[in-house]
């Protein structure tokens, strides 16, 4: 393991903590204000599963120490705009567990560098700036993984890697499912998220460096990156895998849960909701397919930060610091059914933890590329420059309907992201 995979899931780095005082960079409202001495106001975006664990966790740190946490859900397609409308108006809630940061309201965060410090908060999923400032800390780990019908595999007879030593490939995986789909007369043999996030993951498991600048600024690939998306294309049939998903918008995890479908290709976030709501089938975790690289996509799930100059910085802080300290997080993480990001955190979880562990080889199994594409992605959110939509996905469906050849897809996302980040 070279020094970029180690530092992306090292524990913090440097010594000592700084001092409470250093937590703000200089609120605006005196600490012996209303806001202060009032409940701490929390946005967040979470299902019953997830963000009950944070409602969980406020209501034992107020039997602790007395203090009130008022979680405040909010829709996830609406939080970041209510966010942002809230910064403009100065109306910020005292912290928010957030999709990203954005540049609006960047320079209202709280350092939290002596919370990554002190509980040792894994520093390669930190968003940290030039200067050192961390400006958010990791809510979980998240990662690119599949799961299958357990039910109608086994029913048919058909064997799924359990083992690192018994990982397949995708082809040896098409063939399993394709099977499993004609025995068991399953609708599909595979559904596929529709996002950039799990692409990568399948790039990357071909060999893909996904695309990255270069010393000009201008963003590239390699070859693997195509031969990635004309396997794509090739299993994206209406008979193995449904184009509706990516080409409709139709929902995977529906599909997935309707027990018609031998595979679903996702990841780590489905688990709770899986454990709660699916009574029909079993289901499992297995690895995922390699071609020729073993790899999956994994980064932090959310952005937890603190705002600047709501008179809460400091309660805030302490909650968070709190949250944060190991004992109290492996309970959220228990709550939630979350991957840790803090080192040396092992949740106890009352079930699945056979899928979750498999989740964390597959961490560790992947290749340095991961990491840098994951270190370029917080350059560009910090930077303040942004690209329209989502390139790799938005051209992947017109190669996928047939409107343009994978050549004329690889350039349109390259000059894309040049456009928007060089």
């Amino acid at each position: 393991m070279n020094v970029t995979r180690r530092t992306l899931l090292s524990g913090a780095v440097g010594v000592g903590a700084l001092g409470l005082a250093a937590c703000s960079s200089g609120g605006k409202a005196a600490s012996g204000s209303s806001a202060a001495s009032g409940p701490i106001q929390f946005y967040q975006s979470g299902d019953a599963n997830q963000g009950g664990g944070y409602a969980k966790m406020a209501a034992l740190y107020e039997q602790q120490t007395g203090k009130k946490v008022e979680v405040v859900e909010v829709a996830y397609a609406d939080l970041p705009t209510k966010i942002k409308n809230a910064a403009q108006a100065n109306a910020l809630p005292a912290l928010a567990r957030m999709p990203s940061i954005d540049p609006v309201w960047k320079d209202r965060l709280v350092d939290l560098k002596d919370i990554v410090t002190a509980n040792k908060v894994k520093s390669g999923f930190v968003v940290q700036e030039s200067s050192g400032k961390a400006l958010s800390l990791p809510s979980d780990i998240t990662a690119v993984g599949m799961f299958v019908n357990k039910t109608l595999w086994d029913k048919e007879g058909v064997k799924y890697p359990t083992t690192e030593s018994s990982i397949w490939t995708w082809d040896e995986f098409v063939a399993a499912a394709k099977q499993v789909q004609a025995s068991a007369g399953a609708k599909y043999g595979l559904v596929f998220d529709r996002s950039s996030h799990r692409e990568k993951a399948l790039m990357f498991e071909f060999g893909s460096t996904w695309w990255l600048p270069d010393g000009s600024g201008t963003y590239t690939t390699n070859d693997a990156t195509k031969t990635a998306l004309n396997f794509f294309k090739s299993i994206t049939d209406d008979k193995f895998m449904p184009k509706s998903v990516w080409l409709s918008n139709d929902d995977p995890n529906a599909l997935f849960k309707s027990g018609q479908v031998a595979a679903y290709y996702s990841g780590s976030w489905q688990i709770a909701d899986f454990a709660a709501n699916i009574k029909s089938f079993e289901w499992a975790s297995v690895y995922l397919p390699k071609q020729p690289v073993r790899a999956s996509n994994f980064g932090e799930a959310a952005e937890m930060v603190i705002f600047d100059g709501t008179g809460q910085e400091q309660p805030a802080h302490d909650f968070l610091n709190w949250l944060y300290t190991p004992a109290n997080y492996q309970k959220l993480c228990e709550y939630s059914v979350m991957l840790p990001a803090v080192d040396g955190v092992t949740p106890n979880y009352s079930a699945n933890k056979d899928a979750l562990t498999l989740y964390n080889q597959e961490i560790a199994a992947s290749p340095d590329i991961v990491g840098k594409v994951k270190q370029n992605d917080f350059k560009n959110m910090l930077s303040g420059k942004a690209v329209s939509g989502d390139p790799a996905r938005d051209e992947t469906v017109k190669f996928l309907n047939g409107q343009q050849d994978v050549d004329t897809t690889v350039s349109n996302v390259s000059k894309a992201l040049t456009s928007a980040f060089k």
